[in-house]
């Protein structure tokens, strides 16, 4: 019976500290919005509405936005202030996107 307590006690441990290691850096609401970023960039090449200046300089900012949050991961806790920049940082590309998505510039059939 004791070592039944030892085994669950040592199992409730681990899962514990691999719970909380992970809930620092998880950022999956920023990984969803990446791609679901990445998919509007591709409708808008796929449909002529982006040029590929276009779609190069929005790839652009989408490598930014994937920088800060791995430099905010880096030291193993995403702050609150950390995840606010990474959130300016995709309002600011989804309105890129939007805009250049919807200005009279199209791609060459």
């Amino acid at each position: 019976m004791k070592c039944r307590s030892f085994v669950l006690a040592g199992l409730v441990l681990v899962c514990s500290s691999v719970w909380a290691q992970g809930a620092g850096t998880a950022t999956p609401g920023v990984d969803q919005r990446q791609a679901n970023q990445a998919q509007r960039i591709k409708q808008g090449v796929d449909s002529g509405q982006l040029n590929k200046r276009e779609t190069k300089r929005l790839e652009k900012g989408q490598k930014k936005v994937a920088r800060k949050e791995k430099k905010a991961k880096a030291d193993g806790k995403v702050t609150r202030q950390e995840r606010a920049r990474i959130n300016k940082a995709q309002n600011n590309q989804s309105a890129r996107i939007a805009r250049q998505k919807n200005d009279a510039q199209q791609a060459k059939p």
